[in-house]
Order: structure tokens, then sequence, then C-alpha cells
């Protein structure tokens, strides 16, 4: 066994960080346009409701498309390597999201507006989906044993740092004349896209593949089909990995997209303010993230995960309460500890998932459990949330719902047994004969 050599783990980090923390900027940045601008431009009509509705649907499509993307990706790079489905995926998202921000709206092309956002969004979660389990095993399948915490985290940071860039872009455009923001202004962000990607593919190819999948190469271990292969071999951390991932999508979705969207029809908090919590919590939670995974490194991520999980389903209250209560002040505070809360789970998580499976069959197996996971929890609960506060007219119900979901997730995470985390981690302990330079032990 051996430690990677510094440069190379700064090389690997780098890749991981800027890569996700792209690729999540322009899922992300979809979201943020769906709760403000995207509902009149795309699916005009009489009642803002039904509007916000239906812009809220074709952001759970891109939701739809992950699962999918994760199986193909997920197949290849438990194939022919997990490099090659990074540059890919980081591609799909880029070129989706630039076109995006090129695409007439309703009153220019028609239907045919809406339609070509939904198949744009299709593509962008397809690139999403492979994209999640590419990063972390690139992180975890470098590092020692003694990183792997820390190193695991790196691609949920790419999360909240997503969420920044996004929140900031659309909190710059949005102090335009409203007339300039609806013409021209939200598509700023979408076309800034291109060129991010631009560094991000440069990074990337800068590092080879881990070496825990050459040596997988090396012997010839690949599964056939690794998805089919992992559901025979390890069907209950599948089940146990994607339910451990619903509340983390409800989480944060409901307060990072369906929360946007409500302050704003409710008139409990203006647009700035809202933008502002979200922007301070992000960076909030990118520091937090990797000192969450590298405690769990040393304290047990499954115990972590579990207290972050029983954190989450209390603090969702006061969260949506500090939303009602029109104060900025509270709102800050709500959505920073909210941060916190979020970490200590979401940190671990990526690091937690992998160490389920075995390396032929990591890449789908982990990716696909995750993504039907946040699919289960992330992609409806803006539709929920909406339908729900139209029916019970309060927050609360927003708040008892993914409540419900943090306490299932908290269920899946402590079904887990040593002997199920034990199975899949060996290896990447066995194969460390070489390190990421491939210099003998």
């Amino acid at each position: 066994m051996t430690t990677p050599t510094p440069a190379p783990m700064r090389r690997v980090a780098a890749s991981v960080l800027i890569g996700t923390t792209i690729e999540w900027y322009d899922f992300i940045l979809y979201g943020s346009a769906a709760a403000l601008v995207l509902g009149p431009l795309y699916f005009p009509g009489g009642d803002p409701v039904a509007s916000t509705l239906l812009a809220f649907s074709t952001f759970a499509v891109g939701f739809l498309a992950r699962p999918l993307g994760g199986i193909v990706l997920g197949h290849f790079g438990d194939r022919i390597g997990r490099k090659q489905m990074l540059v890919l995926s980081l591609s799909m998202m880029g070129v989706a999201t630039f076109l995006m921000g090129l695409l007439p709206t309703y009153e220019t092309i028609g239907v045919a507006a809406p339609i070509l956002l939904v198949l744009l969004r299709l593509v962008q979660g397809f690139g999403v989906g492979g994209e999640w389990g590419g990063a972390v095993l690139t992180a975890v399948e470098h590092a020692s044993p003694a990183r792997r915490g820390f190193f695991g985290s790196l691609p949920q940071v790419g999360v909240p740092a997503g969420l920044f860039l996004a929140t900031t872009a659309f909190f710059l455009v949005s102090q335009l004349p409203e007339e300039a923001f609806l013409s021209w202004g939200w598509r700023v962000p979408f076309l800034v896209s291109i060129v991010l990607v631009g560094v991000g593919l440069y990074v990337r190819f800068t590092i080879g593949d881990t070496p825990v999948f050459e040596e997988v190469k090396r012997n010839r271990l690949a599964a056939r089909a690794p998805l089919a292969e992992a559901v025979r071999r390890y069907p209950r951390q599948v089940l146990f990995a994607t339910g451990s991932m619903i509340s983390t999508g409800a989480y944060f979705y409901g307060v990072n997209t369906y929360a946007l969207a409500y302050a704003k029809s409710a008139k409990v908090q203006t647009g700035n303010a809202m933008l502002v919590a979200v922007l301070v919590s992000a960076v909030v939670a990118v520091v937090a993230m990797p000192w969450f995974g590298a405690i769990a490194q040393r304290r047990g991520r499954r115990a972590l995960i579990i207290a972050g999980l029983a954190a989450m389903t209390v603090w969702i209250f006061p969260t949506f309460l500090a939303i009602d209560s029109g104060d900025p002040v509270l709102l800050v505070l709500a959505y920073v500890v909210g941060a916190i809360v979020f970490s200590v789970s979401y940190g671990p998580q990526a690091t937690f998932i992998t160490e389920l499976f075995d390396a032929t069959v990591r890449f789908s197996a982990s990716t696909v459990s995750f993504q039907l996971g946040v699919l289960l929890g992330g992609a409806i609960t803006p539709i929920v949330a909406t339908a729900l506060v139209a029916y019970w007219g309060t927050s609360m119900a927003v708040a008892a719902y993914i409540a419900v979901l943090s306490v299932l997730s908290l269920v899946c995470v402590a079904a887990v047994s040593q002997r199920d985390l034990s199975r899949g981690s060996a290896d990447m302990d066995q194969v460390r004969r070489v390190d990421v330079g491939g210099t003998p032990a």
C-alpha cells in the first residue's frame, strides 16, 4: 500500500473540484431560472401557479435523465475507464447549457420553445448522471485509505460551489432593469458556461485513470454487464444507498430551488434576500463539507451521516419559519445552520456509497444508486411542495414532507452493516501497490 505523491493528488483534486463545480453550476442554473424566469417566457398562461408548476416540471425532467446517464456512462466507466466518462459528461453539460442561453422564447417560435428546452434539459440530466460517479471514483480510487474521506468529499463540494456560482450569476443579472433581465440578461449565465467548460476539460485532460481501475484492466476483471452484476451481488447495498440519497435531494432542492419561487409568490422575502441567503450558505458548505469528510474518516462515515440526517429532520422547520418571518437576518442564519447540518451528512456520503461496491461494478452501482435517490427526493420536491402549499396554505407542509424523507434516509443508512461497508472497500486497499505515477511501492 502506498500514499500518492502530493503533486499528482493536487491535480486530481483540481480536476474533481473544478469539473464538478462547473457541472453543478450548469445543472443548478436551470433551477434558479425555473424559479425566477422560465415560467412566463416558455410556459405563458393566465395562472402563475400553473406556469411555475410547468417550469418546475421541466426542472424535474433533468432528474429523469440522470439515472439513464448513470446507467450508460456508468457501464462504460466500469468497462473502459473513469476519465473518458468524465470528459464526455462535462462536454454534454456545457453544450446543452450554452444552447439554452441561445434558445428563442415561446413568443418567438411558439410551442417549439418549451419542447427544445425540455430536450436540452434531458441532455443536461444525462451528462450530470455520469459526472458524480466518475468524479467520486477519480478522487477515492486515487487517494490513500487514510485520506479517502477528505478526497471523497471534494466532488460533494462541487454542489455548493456550483450553487454559489449559479446564484451569484443570477443575482448579478437580476439587478438589471426588469425588461433587460427578461429579454437578454437571464441568458448571460448560460452563455458564460461554455468558457467554464473549456477550463474544466483542460484540467481533466491532465490526469490519467485511477490506479484501482488500471489494476482491473491489467487483470482483465471488467464485468460485461456491471449494473446487472451489481444488482445480483449487492442488492441490499443498492437499495440502501438509493434510500440514503432521497432526503439529500429533497432538502437541497427544497430550500435552494423551491423556496425561491415560494418566497416570491407568497411575498414573504425579497428575491435578493433569498439569493443572499443561498449565497452565504453555499460558502459555508464549501468549507464545511471537506472538514466533515475528514472527520468521518476518524469517527465513522455512517455515524456522521446519521447525525446529519437527524439534524436535517429537525432543522427544516426553523428554515421555513425563517423564510415566512420576512426577516432577512433570520433567513441568513437559518440557511447558514442548514448548510452546516447538510454538510454533516453530505460530506461523507460519496465515500460511504462507493465503499459499498467493488471496483468492477463501482461506477455503475454507486452512480445509479445516487441518481435514483436524488430523482426520488429532489426531482419532484419543487412540484410536490408547490402543490402542498396550494392545498394546505402553509410552508410547514413542505417542511413535514422533507422531514419524513429525512427519516426514511436515516433508516436506510442505519440498516447498512459493517460487512456491507467492508466488502466493497477492500479492493481499493489491496491494489494500491503502485502510486498514481506508476512508481513501485
